[in-house]
């Protein structure tokens, strides 16, 4: 294969700006799929993607156009990738497997935060961008602002910029001619030991483990004895293949700068690592690929099957889970509420419910997961430092001070909206950093606020201020000091693990009531009664009643003497009382998930 007629480029974008739709226009241009037989999101293969209109893995897809301006035949690998901030790590994944980017901005909407976070991305990857306005057919369209938005904060001049609508089939055609034209080809020689990247995986039940490589020097053929030069595995190749018109396809070779998967037999998730590098074992390359970073998480939780037997099966989902989703982490650990399960790590709450409902519904689990904390670092009176992610680790013993992670947060917001996301930002301990206008209705505002504050409810906050209009961005910044506390709640004087969470000081007493309120509402009656309190340490600060069900024991009774009916209500009370202190209170799954919004 000819690489100088090989164009790998991605579509990155802020969420919902139109890269699913531009990608279905040019799977259609191409002739990948059939108009008659097509439908929407064709690259986003799970239901839960396209029922939430969202992407949530990076997809990638083989195609040839044929160029208006030469003639000659190219092929094309498109990698759609995701816009939300949880799923950065998916986007930093296909820009490593690529020479270029098309970058999509909302004509309506303008550039908002994931637009310059991907742009910078790009950028540091050292890719060739293309700058496309998109939805110009929307009657909200301002497409000289967004110009003007373009060539101010990303520093494109106007003849760069593209004009498009990806649902009308607009301007489509010039933007893969722009592709051709700007891309460069892939760099690396042929002649040269195999050295290909890992950039994704997926399970097949038929298949097993499906690698998608990226060929970087050498070329591979189905007789290649393959080598994982980080985990020093060594595999036969049973079907080597590019993913053509969304169908896997076989192929003898992939050459220098082709893009392709291929399988081994390989049943073992845990084998495979995205970011590795795989070189031929006969004659290997000197240098591996340097990867991916490692990404740290940034919310932790547990997660518990309801069925204790179930945790097989959970732990046997979670390896297939890793093998798609490189940024999520888990561990086996026990509580004494729920037994066996893992403690898992997020980059983002809407991170954590994606793979909450992928588990579910592809492994047909019944799952409940505890409270979200972020990683606190705890130094101690002997001078060393601990990470603490879940509040059972946490004990004021030798403490000497606490860290908690900071994160600048990035938000582009609407002028008129400046004032009611400043003081939601300052109630939640945010530190103003810096303002910049992006033309006359827009402006930039940076703050450094800690990490616990912005994880669960502060984007949908920023989204009902600014009327939709607004965005953010974060990036994990560092420790700083605070005043750190374990609030723990206690039904019938027995403390529920699966509530207990950290937080600062000054927030304690609010959420404390807050809590209890909550769970007054979500847990049903039952026959005894039940006491709700929380409680930092020893000291109660907050605490609700849940009334027991009532019992008419004297409904039995027609007049005679009062004694009577006293003895019978006696005998109900000391009942109760022994139910009390052995009866095991039902807390509903719910409870658990409303807890998360408080």
């Amino acid at each position: 294969m000819d690489k100088s007629l090989i164009r790998n480029f991605s579509i990155i974008a802020h969420i919902d700006h139109g890269k699913s739709t531009l990608a279905d226009r040019i799977l259609e241009l191409t002739g990948a799929v059939d108009k008659r037989t097509t439908r929407a999101q064709l690259l986003d293969d799970m239901d839960l993607e396209r029922e939430r209109g969202i992407t949530i893995k990076a997809s990638m897809v083989r195609l040839v156009y044929r160029s208006k301006a030469n003639g000659k035949n190219y092929i094309l690998n498109l990698i759609d990738t995701p816009g939300h901030v949880d799923f950065t790590y998916e986007v930093s994944k296909s820009l490593a497997a690529c020479e270029g980017a098309v970058l999509l901005v909302d004509a309506g909407q303008g550039i908002e935060a994931q637009t310059v976070a991907n742009y910078y991305l790009a950028r540091d990857n050292n890719l060739k961008v293309i700058p496309v306005i998109n939805k110009i057919d929307l009657s909200s369209a301002d497409v000289p602002r967004v110009k003007r938005q373009i060539e101010n904060v990303l520093g494109f001049s106007e003849e760069e910029i593209i004009l498009a609508s990806a649902k009308e089939n607009t301007g489509v055609e010039d933007i893969l001619e722009k592709v051709i034209e700007v891309i460069p080809e892939p760099s690396g020689e042929s002649a040269h030991p195999l050295k290909a990247l890992v950039f994704d995986c997926r399970y097949d039940p038929f298949k097993g483990v499906v690698v998608f490589v990226r060929v970087m020097d050498g070329k591979i053929d189905s007789s290649t004895q393959l080598k994982m030069m980080n985990a020093a595995k060594i595999y036969k190749i049973e079907e080597l293949g590019v993913l053509a018109n969304l169908q896997y396809t076989k192929i003898p070779e992939l050459s220098c700068g082709e893009v392709g998967y291929f399988t081994a037999n390989i049943r073992d998730a845990r084998e495979i690592v995205i970011g590795d590098t795989i070189t031929d074992n006969k004659n290997p390359c000197k240098v591996a690929l340097p990867g991916y970073r490692t990404v740290k998480p940034l919310v932790f939780c547990g997660v518990y099957p309801v069925n204790a037997a179930d945790f097989p099966a959970l732990r046997d989902a979670m390896d297939k889970l890793k093998l798609s989703d490189a940024s999520f982490v888990y561990e086996p650990e026990t509580s004494q509420s729920f037994g066996y399960g893992f403690r898992c790590g997020f980059l983002g709450l809407l991170h954590m419910e994606i793979v909450q409902e992928r588990l579910e519904r592809e492994y047909n689990l019944n799952l409940i997961l505890t409270v979200p904390n972020v990683v606190y670092k705890i130094k101690k009176r002997n001078g060393s430092l601990i990470e603490v992610d879940t509040p059972s680790k946490f004990s004021e013993q030798d403490l000497e001070q606490a860290l908690e992670p900071f994160a600048s947060l990035l938000m582009i917001i609407p002028v008129d909206s400046i004032d009611p996301v400043c003081e939601l930002a300052k109630s939640r301990r945010g530190t103003f950093v810096s303002s910049d206008y992006l033309g006359e209705d827009r402006v930039k505002l940076v703050f450094d606020i800690p990490l616990a504050e912005i994880i669960v409810d502060f984007y949908d906050r920023i989204k009902s201020l600014t009327k939709g209009y607004g965005s953010l961005d974060y990036e994990f910044k560092g420790y700083l000091p605070t005043k750190l506390i374990k609030l723990d709640v206690m039904l019938n004087g027995v403390v529920c693990d699966a509530f207990s969470s950290l937080m600062h000081k000054d927030k304690a007493n609010f959420k404390a009531r807050a809590l209890v309120d909550k769970l007054k509402e979500l847990i049903p009656r039952q026959v005894f009664e039940v006491v709700i309190q929380a409680a930092i340490g020893s000291q109660i600060i907050a605490s609700q009643r849940v009334r027991p069900m009532a019992k008419a024991v004297t409904s039995k009774c027609y007049g005679g003497d009062i004694t009577r009916k006293r003895k019978l209500w006696d005998k109900q009370k000391e009942g109760k009382k022994r139910l009390k202190q052995f009866g095991r209170v039902e807390i509903p799954q719910e409870a658990f998930l409303e807890v998360l919004k408080i």
